[in-house]
Protein backbone atom coordinates (compact mmCIF):
# COMPACT_ATOMS: atom_id res chain seq x y z
CA UNK A 1 0.00 0.00 0.00
CA UNK A 2 3.07 2.39 0.44
CA UNK A 3 3.57 2.14 -3.30
CA UNK A 4 0.05 2.94 -4.24
CA UNK A 5 -0.03 5.63 -1.54
CA UNK A 6 3.54 7.33 -3.08
CA UNK A 7 1.73 6.78 -6.61
CA UNK A 8 -1.62 8.32 -5.95
CA UNK A 9 0.11 11.14 -4.09
CA UNK A 10 2.31 12.20 -6.93
CA UNK A 11 -0.85 11.85 -9.51
CA UNK A 12 -2.54 14.35 -7.42
CA UNK A 13 -0.24 17.08 -6.61
CA UNK A 14 -0.39 17.56 -10.36
CA UNK A 15 -3.32 19.48 -10.65
CA UNK A 16 -1.85 22.28 -8.22
CA UNK A 17 0.08 24.05 -10.36
CA UNK A 18 -3.56 24.59 -12.85
CA UNK A 19 -5.34 25.64 -9.28
CA UNK A 20 -2.51 28.30 -8.88
CA UNK A 21 -3.26 29.50 -12.27
CA UNK A 22 -6.48 30.40 -11.62
CA UNK A 23 -5.66 31.96 -8.38
CA UNK A 24 -3.72 34.06 -10.33
CA UNK A 25 -5.89 34.87 -13.42
CA UNK A 26 -9.24 34.59 -11.65
CA UNK A 27 -11.52 36.84 -13.76
CA UNK A 28 -9.61 35.54 -16.78
CA UNK A 29 -10.37 32.40 -16.03
CA UNK A 30 -14.05 32.90 -15.88
CA UNK A 31 -14.52 34.25 -18.98
CA UNK A 32 -13.43 31.31 -20.28
CA UNK A 33 -15.87 29.76 -18.73
CA UNK A 34 -18.51 31.96 -19.74
CA UNK A 35 -17.72 31.46 -23.36
CA UNK A 36 -17.28 28.15 -23.26
CA UNK A 37 -20.87 27.71 -21.94
CA UNK A 38 -22.14 29.86 -24.24
CA UNK A 39 -20.22 28.32 -26.82
CA UNK A 40 -21.66 25.26 -26.14
CA UNK A 41 -25.44 25.79 -25.73
CA UNK A 42 -26.06 27.75 -28.39
CA UNK A 43 -28.03 25.28 -30.13
CA UNK A 44 -29.80 23.68 -27.10
CA UNK A 45 -33.89 24.95 -27.17
CA UNK A 46 -33.09 27.28 -24.35
CA UNK A 47 -29.80 28.57 -26.23
CA UNK A 48 -31.46 29.52 -29.17
CA UNK A 49 -33.95 30.87 -27.13
CA UNK A 50 -32.35 33.86 -25.72
CA UNK A 51 -29.89 34.12 -28.67
CA UNK A 52 -26.86 32.71 -26.80
CA UNK A 53 -24.72 32.25 -30.16
CA UNK A 54 -25.68 36.29 -30.06
CA UNK A 55 -23.96 37.21 -26.78
CA UNK A 56 -20.50 38.65 -26.68
CA UNK A 57 -20.26 39.34 -23.08
CA UNK A 58 -21.76 38.77 -19.18
CA UNK A 59 -24.05 42.33 -19.24
CA UNK A 60 -25.75 41.02 -22.19
CA UNK A 61 -25.94 37.67 -21.29
CA UNK A 62 -27.38 39.05 -17.87
CA UNK A 63 -29.59 41.71 -20.18
CA UNK A 64 -31.31 38.58 -21.57
CA UNK A 65 -31.72 35.85 -19.43
CA UNK A 66 -33.38 36.13 -15.84
CA UNK A 67 -32.25 35.08 -12.97
CA UNK A 68 -34.30 31.90 -11.64
CA UNK A 69 -34.90 29.35 -8.82
CA UNK A 70 -35.89 25.97 -9.20
CA UNK A 71 -40.01 26.67 -9.96
CA UNK A 72 -39.12 29.00 -12.39
CA UNK A 73 -36.42 26.76 -14.10
CA UNK A 74 -38.38 22.87 -13.31
CA UNK A 75 -40.77 22.93 -16.35
CA UNK A 76 -37.07 22.44 -18.59
CA UNK A 77 -36.06 19.81 -16.08
CA UNK A 78 -39.25 18.27 -16.20
CA UNK A 79 -39.38 17.43 -19.70
CA UNK A 80 -35.86 16.30 -19.49
CA UNK A 81 -36.73 14.07 -16.56
CA UNK A 82 -39.14 13.02 -19.63
CA UNK A 83 -36.57 11.69 -21.43
CA UNK A 84 -36.41 14.90 -23.99
CA UNK A 85 -32.71 16.12 -24.86
CA UNK A 86 -30.86 18.98 -25.98
CA UNK A 87 -32.96 21.43 -23.50
CA UNK A 88 -31.12 22.85 -21.19
CA UNK A 89 -27.42 21.48 -22.53
CA UNK A 90 -26.17 19.24 -25.00
CA UNK A 91 -24.97 16.48 -23.81
CA UNK A 92 -27.56 13.55 -23.29
CA UNK A 93 -28.47 13.95 -19.44
CA UNK A 94 -28.81 10.49 -17.89
CA UNK A 95 -28.35 11.71 -14.05
CA UNK A 96 -30.40 13.70 -11.82
CA UNK A 97 -29.48 14.83 -8.62
CA UNK A 98 -32.45 14.80 -5.98
CA UNK A 99 -32.19 17.02 -3.11
CA UNK A 100 -35.13 17.63 -1.14
CA UNK A 101 -33.58 20.83 0.87
CA UNK A 102 -34.75 22.11 3.82
CA UNK A 103 -37.29 24.42 3.25
CA UNK A 104 -39.82 22.75 0.95
CA UNK A 105 -41.06 19.23 1.22
CA UNK A 106 -41.14 18.85 -2.92
CA UNK A 107 -37.82 16.97 -3.72
CA UNK A 108 -35.71 19.10 -6.43
CA UNK A 109 -34.34 16.93 -9.40
CA UNK A 110 -30.55 18.98 -10.87
CA UNK A 111 -29.51 17.80 -13.91
CA UNK A 112 -26.09 16.20 -13.90
CA UNK A 113 -24.57 16.38 -17.38
CA UNK A 114 -20.90 13.78 -18.12
CA UNK A 115 -19.58 17.21 -18.31
CA UNK A 116 -20.22 18.03 -14.85
CA UNK A 117 -19.79 14.88 -13.05
CA UNK A 118 -16.15 15.10 -14.87
CA UNK A 119 -15.59 18.33 -14.35
CA UNK A 120 -17.11 19.25 -11.92
CA UNK A 121 -18.15 17.05 -9.11
CA UNK A 122 -15.33 14.48 -9.62
CA UNK A 123 -12.73 16.74 -10.28
CA UNK A 124 -13.67 18.89 -7.14
CA UNK A 125 -13.09 15.08 -5.01
CA UNK A 126 -9.47 14.90 -6.68
CA UNK A 127 -9.01 19.04 -5.93
CA UNK A 128 -10.16 18.07 -2.33
CA UNK A 129 -7.23 15.50 -2.17
CA UNK A 130 -4.82 17.45 -3.94
CA UNK A 131 -5.04 20.32 -1.74
CA UNK A 132 -5.09 18.31 1.34
CA UNK A 133 -1.64 16.64 0.43
CA UNK A 134 0.18 19.43 -0.92
CA UNK A 135 -0.65 20.80 2.70
CA UNK A 136 0.58 17.62 4.37
CA UNK A 137 3.60 16.42 2.45
CA UNK A 138 3.89 14.01 5.51
CA UNK A 139 0.04 12.03 4.56
CA UNK A 140 -0.49 8.58 4.69
CA UNK A 141 -4.16 8.68 3.75
CA UNK A 142 -3.73 6.16 0.98
CA UNK A 143 -2.22 3.38 3.45
CA UNK A 144 -5.99 2.69 4.83
CA UNK A 145 -9.86 3.40 2.73
CA UNK A 146 -11.97 6.16 2.92
CA UNK A 147 -14.97 5.74 4.81
CA UNK A 148 -17.71 7.60 2.57
CA UNK A 149 -21.86 8.00 3.84
CA UNK A 150 -23.65 8.46 0.49
CA UNK A 151 -27.21 8.59 0.02
CA UNK A 152 -28.75 6.06 -2.74
CA UNK A 153 -30.62 6.02 -6.23
CA UNK A 154 -33.16 4.51 -8.19
CA UNK A 155 -34.26 4.26 -11.80
CA UNK A 156 -35.94 7.71 -13.06
CA UNK A 157 -39.74 6.29 -13.65
CA UNK A 158 -40.41 9.38 -15.34
CA UNK A 159 -38.71 8.49 -18.48
CA UNK A 160 -40.34 6.02 -20.30
CA UNK A 161 -37.23 5.05 -21.92
CA UNK A 162 -35.67 3.94 -18.44
CA UNK A 163 -32.65 5.40 -19.81
CA UNK A 164 -31.90 8.03 -16.76
CA UNK A 165 -31.58 7.52 -12.94
CA UNK A 166 -31.66 10.29 -9.90
CA UNK A 167 -30.30 9.71 -6.99
CA UNK A 168 -28.35 11.76 -3.60
CA UNK A 169 -26.07 13.29 -5.58
CA UNK A 170 -23.39 11.40 -3.40
CA UNK A 171 -25.31 8.16 -5.07
CA UNK A 172 -24.76 9.76 -8.22
CA UNK A 173 -20.69 10.45 -7.88
CA UNK A 174 -20.79 6.85 -6.37
CA UNK A 175 -22.07 5.08 -9.13
CA UNK A 176 -19.84 7.10 -11.48
CA UNK A 177 -16.56 7.11 -9.65
CA UNK A 178 -12.95 5.50 -11.39
CA UNK A 179 -11.98 2.11 -10.36
CA UNK A 180 -9.08 3.33 -8.64
CA UNK A 181 -11.63 5.89 -6.35
CA UNK A 182 -13.60 2.45 -6.14
CA UNK A 183 -11.11 0.45 -4.82
CA UNK A 184 -9.67 2.68 -1.83
CA UNK A 185 -13.28 3.60 -0.42
CA UNK A 186 -15.70 1.81 2.28
CA UNK A 187 -18.26 0.51 2.44
CA UNK A 188 -19.30 -2.01 0.11
CA UNK A 189 -21.37 -0.16 -3.09
CA UNK A 190 -24.08 -2.47 -1.95
CA UNK A 191 -24.38 -1.10 1.66
CA UNK A 192 -23.56 2.85 0.78
CA UNK A 193 -26.36 3.13 -1.78
CA UNK A 194 -29.16 1.07 0.65
CA UNK A 195 -32.40 3.48 1.01
CA UNK A 196 -33.34 2.39 4.38
CA UNK A 197 -30.82 4.48 6.70
CA UNK A 198 -31.63 2.72 9.89
CA UNK A 199 -30.50 -0.46 7.91
CA UNK A 200 -27.65 1.34 6.02
CA UNK A 201 -26.18 2.46 9.31
CA UNK A 202 -26.47 -1.03 10.97
CA UNK A 203 -24.97 -2.24 8.23
CA UNK A 204 -22.22 0.37 7.81
CA UNK A 205 -21.00 0.44 10.94
CA UNK A 206 -20.52 -3.20 11.18
CA UNK A 207 -18.82 -3.68 7.74
CA UNK A 208 -16.14 -0.51 8.24
CA UNK A 209 -15.36 -1.48 11.69
CA UNK A 210 -13.22 -4.06 10.38
CA UNK A 211 -11.55 -1.96 7.44
CA UNK A 212 -8.49 0.20 8.43
CA UNK A 213 -9.83 3.52 7.96
CA UNK A 214 -7.56 6.44 7.06
CA UNK A 215 -9.90 9.12 6.24
CA UNK A 216 -13.82 10.10 6.22
CA UNK A 217 -15.73 12.26 3.76
CA UNK A 218 -19.54 13.23 4.91
CA UNK A 219 -22.06 15.36 6.37
CA UNK A 220 -20.97 15.76 10.22
CA UNK A 221 -24.59 14.82 11.55
CA UNK A 222 -24.69 11.22 9.94
CA UNK A 223 -20.78 10.73 10.25
CA UNK A 224 -21.12 10.85 14.08
CA UNK A 225 -23.96 8.48 13.96
CA UNK A 226 -21.58 5.54 12.05
CA UNK A 227 -18.85 6.53 14.65
CA UNK A 228 -20.86 6.04 17.37
CA UNK A 229 -22.03 2.84 16.30
CA UNK A 230 -18.63 1.72 15.28
CA UNK A 231 -17.48 2.52 19.09
CA UNK A 232 -20.46 0.92 20.60
CA UNK A 233 -19.23 -2.48 18.39
CA UNK A 234 -15.96 -2.04 19.34
CA UNK A 235 -16.95 -1.46 23.29
CA UNK A 236 -14.22 2.13 22.83
CA UNK A 237 -14.69 5.71 23.60
CA UNK A 238 -11.97 6.56 20.86
CA UNK A 239 -12.37 6.14 17.11
CA UNK A 240 -8.64 6.73 17.25
CA UNK A 241 -8.82 2.84 19.00
CA UNK A 242 -10.49 1.45 15.78
CA UNK A 243 -8.91 3.39 13.30
CA UNK A 244 -4.97 4.45 14.37
CA UNK A 245 -4.49 5.33 10.96
CA UNK A 246 -7.42 7.94 10.61
CA UNK A 247 -5.70 11.38 9.82
CA UNK A 248 -8.23 13.54 8.25
CA UNK A 249 -12.35 14.14 8.15
CA UNK A 250 -13.72 16.50 5.04
CA UNK A 251 -16.40 17.53 6.17
CA UNK A 252 -19.43 19.93 4.22
CA UNK A 253 -23.27 20.63 3.71
CA UNK A 254 -23.24 22.33 7.58
CA UNK A 255 -21.01 24.31 9.33
CA UNK A 256 -18.00 22.32 11.49
CA UNK A 257 -17.65 24.93 14.18
CA UNK A 258 -20.83 23.35 16.51
CA UNK A 259 -19.68 20.17 15.99
CA UNK A 260 -15.97 20.29 16.17
CA UNK A 261 -15.48 19.55 19.80
CA UNK A 262 -17.60 16.73 19.50
CA UNK A 263 -15.69 15.17 17.33
CA UNK A 264 -12.53 15.99 18.97
CA UNK A 265 -13.72 14.60 22.15
CA UNK A 266 -14.12 10.72 19.92
CA UNK A 267 -10.83 11.39 18.02
CA UNK A 268 -8.10 11.73 20.00
CA UNK A 269 -5.15 11.51 17.55
CA UNK A 270 -2.89 14.63 17.18
CA UNK A 271 -2.65 13.81 13.70
CA UNK A 272 -6.65 14.73 12.80
CA UNK A 273 -7.24 17.23 10.22
CA UNK A 274 -10.20 18.80 9.33
CA UNK A 275 -10.83 19.84 5.78
CA UNK A 276 -14.56 22.22 4.70
CA UNK A 277 -15.58 21.46 1.34
CA UNK A 278 -18.99 23.24 -0.54
CA UNK A 279 -20.22 20.78 -2.91
CA UNK A 280 -24.37 20.51 -3.71
CA UNK A 281 -26.51 19.03 -6.21
CA UNK A 282 -25.79 21.98 -8.51
CA UNK A 283 -22.10 21.73 -7.73
CA UNK A 284 -18.88 21.45 -6.21
CA UNK A 285 -18.04 25.46 -5.29
CA UNK A 286 -15.47 25.47 -2.36
CA UNK A 287 -12.58 23.61 -0.97
CA UNK A 288 -10.29 24.78 2.04
CA UNK A 289 -7.16 25.00 0.65
CA UNK A 290 -4.86 25.81 4.04
CA UNK A 291 -5.02 24.26 7.55
CA UNK A 292 -4.36 27.39 9.07
CA UNK A 293 -7.89 28.72 8.47
CA UNK A 294 -11.27 27.25 7.07
CA UNK A 295 -11.54 29.55 4.69
CA UNK A 296 -12.35 27.71 1.14
CA UNK A 297 -11.12 28.67 -1.69
CA UNK A 298 -13.76 29.30 -4.32
CA UNK A 299 -12.92 27.00 -7.60
CA UNK A 300 -13.03 28.63 -10.74
CA UNK A 301 -12.54 26.19 -13.56
CA UNK A 302 -15.51 23.75 -13.06
CA UNK A 303 -17.12 24.97 -15.59
CA UNK A 304 -19.29 27.02 -13.54
CA UNK A 305 -19.92 30.71 -13.90
CA UNK A 306 -20.57 32.89 -10.97
CA UNK A 307 -22.90 35.64 -10.25
CA UNK A 308 -23.98 37.55 -6.66
CA UNK A 309 -26.79 39.07 -5.54
CA UNK A 310 -26.17 40.89 -2.62
CA UNK A 311 -27.93 40.00 0.25
CA UNK A 312 -29.16 43.48 1.36
CA UNK A 313 -31.63 43.58 -1.76
CA UNK A 314 -32.52 39.78 -2.08
CA UNK A 315 -36.37 41.33 -1.26
CA UNK A 316 -36.26 43.99 -4.03
CA UNK A 317 -38.70 43.50 -7.20
CA UNK A 318 -35.67 43.38 -9.10
CA UNK A 319 -32.46 42.47 -7.19
CA UNK A 320 -29.10 43.83 -8.29
CA UNK A 321 -26.74 41.14 -9.75
CA UNK A 322 -22.82 41.64 -10.14
CA UNK A 323 -19.64 39.43 -11.35
CA UNK A 324 -17.71 38.44 -9.63
CA UNK A 325 -14.98 41.16 -10.11
CA UNK A 326 -17.29 43.52 -8.26
CA UNK A 327 -17.65 41.73 -5.16
CA UNK A 328 -16.39 42.84 -1.60
CA UNK A 329 -15.29 41.51 1.51
CA UNK A 330 -17.34 40.98 4.16
CA UNK A 331 -20.80 41.23 2.78
CA UNK A 332 -23.24 38.36 2.10
CA UNK A 333 -24.24 37.37 -1.34
CA UNK A 334 -26.77 35.16 -2.57
CA UNK A 335 -25.16 32.43 -5.29
CA UNK A 336 -26.00 32.78 -9.14
CA UNK A 337 -24.51 29.98 -11.45
CA UNK A 338 -24.98 28.88 -14.80
CA UNK A 339 -22.98 25.25 -15.20
CA UNK A 340 -22.19 22.62 -17.64
CA UNK A 341 -25.50 20.97 -16.87
CA UNK A 342 -27.84 23.95 -18.18
CA UNK A 343 -28.52 25.68 -14.60
CA UNK A 344 -28.88 29.26 -16.54
CA UNK A 345 -28.55 32.22 -14.43
CA UNK A 346 -30.20 29.56 -11.39
CA UNK A 347 -29.86 30.59 -7.78
CA UNK A 348 -29.43 27.81 -5.80
CA UNK A 349 -30.64 29.72 -2.23
CA UNK A 350 -27.18 29.27 -0.68
CA UNK A 351 -25.50 32.65 0.99
CA UNK A 352 -21.60 32.76 1.05
CA UNK A 353 -19.49 35.83 2.48
CA UNK A 354 -15.82 36.72 0.72
CA UNK A 355 -13.30 36.80 3.34
CA UNK A 356 -10.45 37.27 0.23
CA UNK A 357 -10.52 38.57 -2.92
CA UNK A 358 -6.03 37.50 -3.91
CA UNK A 359 -7.29 34.61 -4.02
CA UNK A 360 -11.31 34.53 -3.95
CA UNK A 361 -11.97 32.80 -0.69
CA UNK A 362 -15.39 32.27 0.48
CA UNK A 363 -17.35 31.38 3.86
CA UNK A 364 -21.51 29.71 3.89
CA UNK A 365 -23.25 31.92 5.92
CA UNK A 366 -26.43 30.83 5.17
CA UNK A 367 -29.39 30.06 3.11
CA UNK A 368 -31.65 33.27 1.61
CA UNK A 369 -34.94 31.40 2.98
CA UNK A 370 -33.15 30.36 6.67
CA UNK A 371 -32.77 33.55 8.42
CA UNK A 372 -34.73 35.07 11.38
CA UNK A 373 -36.02 38.56 10.73
CA UNK A 374 -39.75 39.12 12.42
CA UNK A 375 -38.33 42.33 14.42
CA UNK A 376 -35.84 43.73 12.07
CA UNK A 377 -32.93 41.95 13.42
CA UNK A 378 -31.75 40.04 10.20
CA UNK A 379 -30.21 36.81 11.90
CA UNK A 380 -28.59 34.91 9.39
CA UNK A 381 -27.15 31.34 10.04
CA UNK A 382 -24.04 32.22 10.19
CA UNK A 383 -24.53 34.52 13.08
CA UNK A 384 -26.33 31.77 15.03
CA UNK A 385 -23.41 29.12 14.61
CA UNK A 386 -21.26 31.54 15.84
CA UNK A 387 -22.84 32.18 18.79
CA UNK A 388 -23.61 28.58 19.68
CA UNK A 389 -20.33 27.74 19.08
CA UNK A 390 -18.95 30.65 21.37
CA UNK A 391 -21.67 29.40 24.11
CA UNK A 392 -20.23 26.06 24.07
CA UNK A 393 -16.52 27.34 24.35
CA UNK A 394 -17.60 29.37 27.56
CA UNK A 395 -19.59 26.32 29.05
CA UNK A 396 -17.90 23.38 27.88
CA UNK A 397 -20.55 22.30 26.45
CA UNK A 398 -21.12 20.12 23.38
CA UNK A 399 -23.88 20.14 20.87
CA UNK A 400 -25.60 17.86 18.52
CA UNK A 401 -27.85 19.78 16.66
CA UNK A 402 -30.22 22.96 16.77
CA UNK A 403 -32.39 25.28 14.90
CA UNK A 404 -33.80 28.58 16.20
CA UNK A 405 -37.20 30.33 15.33
CA UNK A 406 -39.50 33.83 16.17
CA UNK A 407 -41.45 33.82 19.49
CA UNK A 408 -44.26 36.31 18.09
CA UNK A 409 -45.45 39.67 19.63
CA UNK A 410 -48.81 39.00 21.35
CA UNK A 411 -50.68 40.89 23.70
CA UNK A 412 -49.07 41.19 26.85
CA UNK A 413 -46.08 39.54 25.58
CA UNK A 414 -43.10 40.64 23.46
CA UNK A 415 -41.42 38.95 21.01
CA UNK A 416 -37.92 37.11 20.98
CA UNK A 417 -36.37 33.81 19.51
CA UNK A 418 -36.52 30.31 20.89
CA UNK A 419 -33.90 28.01 20.24
CA UNK A 420 -34.26 23.77 20.64
CA UNK A 421 -30.80 22.51 21.42
CA UNK A 422 -29.34 18.77 21.85
CA UNK A 423 -26.97 18.40 23.57
CA UNK A 424 -24.00 15.83 23.58
CA UNK A 425 -22.91 16.96 26.87
CA UNK A 426 -25.05 19.89 28.36
CA UNK A 427 -24.18 22.64 30.44
CA UNK A 428 -24.16 22.77 33.94
CA UNK A 429 -26.45 26.26 33.80
CA UNK A 430 -28.28 26.52 30.82
CA UNK A 431 -29.42 30.28 31.99
CA UNK A 432 -25.82 31.04 31.81
CA UNK A 433 -25.55 29.19 28.19
CA UNK A 434 -28.42 31.10 27.13
CA UNK A 435 -26.83 34.49 28.30
CA UNK A 436 -23.47 33.50 26.63
CA UNK A 437 -25.53 33.00 23.74
CA UNK A 438 -27.23 35.97 23.49
CA UNK A 439 -24.29 38.05 24.52
CA UNK A 440 -22.23 37.05 21.21
CA UNK A 441 -25.49 37.61 19.34
CA UNK A 442 -25.15 41.13 20.39
CA UNK A 443 -21.36 41.62 19.61
CA UNK A 444 -21.81 40.09 15.90
CA UNK A 445 -25.41 41.36 14.78
CA UNK A 446 -26.10 45.29 15.38
CA UNK A 447 -29.57 44.94 14.31
CA UNK A 448 -29.84 42.46 17.09
CA UNK A 449 -28.47 44.41 19.58
CA UNK A 450 -30.40 47.33 18.78
CA UNK A 451 -33.51 45.26 19.37
CA UNK A 452 -32.26 43.56 22.23
CA UNK A 453 -31.42 46.75 24.03
CA UNK A 454 -33.54 47.50 27.20
CA UNK A 455 -35.85 44.64 25.84
CA UNK A 456 -36.69 47.04 23.09
CA UNK A 457 -38.71 44.92 20.62
CA UNK A 458 -37.00 41.51 21.50
CA UNK A 459 -36.26 39.84 25.21
CA UNK A 460 -33.82 37.26 25.84
CA UNK A 461 -33.50 34.33 23.86
CA UNK A 462 -35.60 30.92 25.43
CA UNK A 463 -34.00 27.48 25.12
CA UNK A 464 -35.42 24.30 24.99
CA UNK A 465 -32.66 21.51 26.05
CA UNK A 466 -34.18 18.08 24.05
CA UNK A 467 -33.20 14.33 25.04
CA UNK A 468 -30.73 13.30 22.56
CA UNK A 469 -31.83 11.35 19.55
CA UNK A 470 -34.56 14.09 19.49
CA UNK A 471 -33.05 15.66 16.25
CA UNK A 472 -32.81 12.24 14.34
CA UNK A 473 -36.79 11.27 15.23
CA UNK A 474 -37.48 14.36 13.63
CA UNK A 475 -35.88 14.26 10.77
CA UNK A 476 -36.97 10.40 10.55
CA UNK A 477 -40.09 11.34 10.82
CA UNK A 478 -39.92 13.98 7.83
CA UNK A 479 -38.49 11.60 5.78
CA UNK A 480 -34.97 13.17 5.48
CA UNK A 481 -32.36 10.63 7.07
CA UNK A 482 -28.86 10.51 5.81
CA UNK A 483 -28.01 11.71 2.78
CA UNK A 484 -26.94 15.29 1.85
CA UNK A 485 -30.38 16.02 4.02
CA UNK A 486 -29.71 18.70 6.60
CA UNK A 487 -31.71 20.47 10.08
CA UNK A 488 -32.69 23.81 9.01
CA UNK A 489 -30.76 26.03 11.30
CA UNK A 490 -33.35 28.87 11.24
CA UNK A 491 -36.50 29.83 10.38
CA UNK A 492 -38.70 33.06 9.97
CA UNK A 493 -41.76 31.10 11.22
CA UNK A 494 -42.52 28.55 13.92
CA UNK A 495 -43.37 25.81 11.49
CA UNK A 496 -40.34 23.89 12.75
CA UNK A 497 -40.26 24.53 16.62
CA UNK A 498 -43.70 23.72 17.04
CA UNK A 499 -43.42 20.41 14.75
CA UNK A 500 -40.03 19.33 17.22
CA UNK A 501 -41.91 20.44 20.67
CA UNK A 502 -44.92 18.78 19.63
CA UNK A 503 -42.93 15.67 18.75
CA UNK A 504 -40.61 15.85 22.63
CA UNK A 505 -43.97 17.20 24.40
CA UNK A 506 -46.39 14.30 23.00
CA UNK A 507 -44.14 11.41 22.26
CA UNK A 508 -46.25 8.62 20.74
Amino acid sequence: MDIFNSILTWVMKKRIHQIELFIKYPLEVQQDVFTYLLDTAKNTEFGKTYGFSGITSPAEFAGRVPVRNYEELFPYIERMMRGEQNILWPADIKWFAKSSGTTNARSKFIPVSPEALEDCHMKGGKDLIALYLNNRPDSRMFVGKGLSIGGSHQINQFDPSGGSSYGDVSAVIMKNMPLWAKFVRTPSEEVALLDNWDEKLERMAREVVQENVSTMAGVPTWTLLVLQRVMELKGVNDVSEVWPELEVFFHGAVAFGPYRKLFESIISSPRMQYMETYNASEGFFGIQDTSTHDEMLLMLDYGIYYEFMPFTGLDKEEPKVIPLAEVEVGKNYAMVISTNSGLWRYKIGDTIRFTSLSPYRIKISGRTKHFINAFGEEVIVENAETAITYACGQTNAIIENFTAGPVYLQQHRQGGHEWVIEFARPPQDLAEFARLLDKRLQEINSDYAAKRQNDLALVAPVIHAVPRGTFYRWMKKRGKLGGQNKVPRLSNNREYLNDILEMVNHPV
